[in-house]
């Protein structure tokens, strides 16, 4: 395990806005709070999702496509920067009217309604590349 302590510098909540990208929402609240790397967590709905499967033998993403409505029953992620460009690191469980849940890392969404929590931290984090994964994960 790599471990790295890093300070808070302010907690925010935020409502997002209706029509709006979901993740690109989250990226514009940490560039308004000028958070160079935080952890946020977020429930709400959306109109339509773009989720992504991680393939760890082949080393890719896949897209899942919904065009339907769906509620945010959790999402969690984190933001720091990659390839130079604030980065929401964003999971979604997405449920659908039935109960059904469908899950994964959240690419896009078009907002319905949406209610954010971000803790900023004090430091600022560039995602690296790891060979091992073949992901670009946070430095420690």
């Amino acid at each position: 395990m790599n471990l790295r302590e890093v300070e808070t510098s302010g907690e925010y909540v935020a409502r997002l806005e209706t029509g709006a990208d979901w993740r690109e929402e989250l990226e514009s609240m940490a560039a308004s709070v000028d958070a160079d790397a935080a952890w946020f967590t977020a429930l709400g709905a959306v109109q339509d999702a773009e989720l992504w499967f991680y393939d760890q033998d082949e080393k890719t993403y896949s897209p899942i496509t919904f065009d339907e409505e769906l509620e945010v029953a959790s999402c969690v992620g984190n933001v720091s920067f990659l390839d130079g460009e604030r980065f929401a690191h964003t999971h979604a469980v997405l449920s659908r009217p039935d109960g059904e849940s469908i899950a994964g890392h959240l690419n896009a969404a078009t907002v319905f309604a949406g209610e954010v929590y971000m803790r900023a931290f004090d430091a600022t984090l560039e995602r690296e590349h790891d060979e091992t994964t073949d992901l670009d994960l946070w430095p420690l």
